[in-house]
């Protein structure tokens, strides 16, 4: 079975909202197993295991949390050469655009090669009906894109 790991970090509840939502989501696809981890909780091992990731973050500053930077620290020599080709995607709620928190993530992937399978879910300001869905969405197509072998 597959297995996709949705990583994130958040002190309030709107990124909390859009993991659940990603996570409702994959877990509709009953070929993938996927598991929700906060950012701290994360280790190189789980990257590693993975068959795809979902990062989840708040736009701090323009830019990811410090959790989810963190993350990318603590594994990123563990991982290297190690998750090349491997789907990722991201979703992020922004006070602003979310462009930089977006922008430094594919980054730091590109940089692990892994391969960034969907277009961001960006959620400006509050969270949409329409942004929580586009993020269960995310999460049921990582889910199934990597049970059918499309990603």
């Amino acid at each position: 079975m597959k297995k996709l790991l949705i990583v994130y970090h958040t002190q309030g509840s709107r990124t909390t909202e859009l993991a659940q939502a990603a996570l409702d989501g994959a877990r509709g696809v009953e070929e993938t197993e996927t598991t929700l981890k906060r950012a701290f909780d994360t280790t190189a091992d789980d990257l590693l295991a993975a068959d795809a990731i979902l990062f989840g973050t708040p736009e701090n500053f323009g830019y990811m949390s410090g959790a989810l930077k963190d993350l990318f620290d603590r594994t990123f020599y563990a991982c290297e050469n190690k998750v090349n080709g491997k789907p990722y995607a991201v979703f992020v709620c922004a006070g602003n655009d979310g462009s930089g928190a977006v922008f430094n993530i594919d980054r730091i992937c590109t940089g692990l090669k892994l391969k960034k399978a969907c277009e961001p879910v960006v959620a400006r300001k509050v969270n949409t009906p329409e942004q929580v869905e586009a993020a269960r969405e995310l999460g049921a197509t990582l889910a199934a894109g990597i049970a059918f072998g499309i990603f």
